[in-house]
């Protein structure tokens, strides 16, 4: 089953096209990796996915219905998009990830400190000062904070840049883990050929503003994808 459907989506950011017709299915409950070089559009595809900006021309389908018809804060709280540079609200680790619940008047002590364990972190972390931590430690907040909101999906911007290379195997864990745990779809950008083969059910290559090629992650070739 589909969750996400994109049919012909071009996207412009200033006068260079970015996207210039992607067509992708993203299946309810998988991993898959958007894989590609630099300036090829992932981050600019991840974006459109939960209407921090919209396609110029096309259409984005989530769960049937088209999210230009549907609230953006209803398809920002389904679709939560963790950002590759990890930035943290003045306060400690908790009000950061307890943040986006205290909106909506909806906080569930016990859940925020599941998803600082879902993210790596102990519950010794969620009185420190969110500002003073390390990149890789702000990283794992940021996923806590994503998953506070009960999303239904993660889309994943270079999630382990910044991290200690000792520990990305270990984050690469912790995210495969709360994705089986809570049944969510993740839509992970990364540059590192190595963890796209360790994490994804598929692997999308997205080359020159389209998808070139979609294929289980088992049979995925690399040679041309960069």
């Amino acid at each position: 089953m589909n969750i996400l459907e994109i049919r012909d989506v071009t996207k412009k950011l200033g006068d260079k096209e970015i996207l210039k017709g992607i067509n992708l299915d993203i299946k309810k409950g998988e991993i898959i990796t958007l894989a590609g070089p630099s300036g090829s559009g992932k981050s600019t595809l991840l974006r459109c996915l939960n209407r921090l900006i919209d396609p110029d021309h096309g259409k984005i389908t989530y769960n049937n219905n088209d999210i230009k018809e549907m609230p953006p804060i209803k398809i920002r709280r389904d679709i939560v998009l963790v950002h590759q540079e990890s930035i943290m609200f003045p306060g400690t680790v908790m009000e950061n990830v307890s943040y986006g619940p205290r909106l909506n008047g909806n906080v569930n002590e016990k859940y925020m400190y599941e998803c600082l364990k879902y993210a790596g972190l102990s519950e010794d972390f969620s009185n420190k000062d969110a500002t003073k931590l390390s990149g890789g430690e702000k990283k794992r907040v940021a996923l806590a904070r994503a998953l506070a909101l009960k999303p239904k999906i993660l889309l994943l911007d270079e999630p382990t840049s910044g991290i200690d290379p000792k520990k990305i195997k270990t984050v690469e864990k912790s995210i495969i883990d709360f994705t089986k745990n809570l049944q969510l779809t993740v839509v992970w950008v990364t540059h590192y050929i190595e963890q796209a083969d360790r994490v994804s059910n598929r692997i999308a290559n997205l080359k020159d503003g389209v998808v070139r090629e979609v294929k289980d992650a088992k049979d995925f070739i690399w040679e041309g994808a960069y």
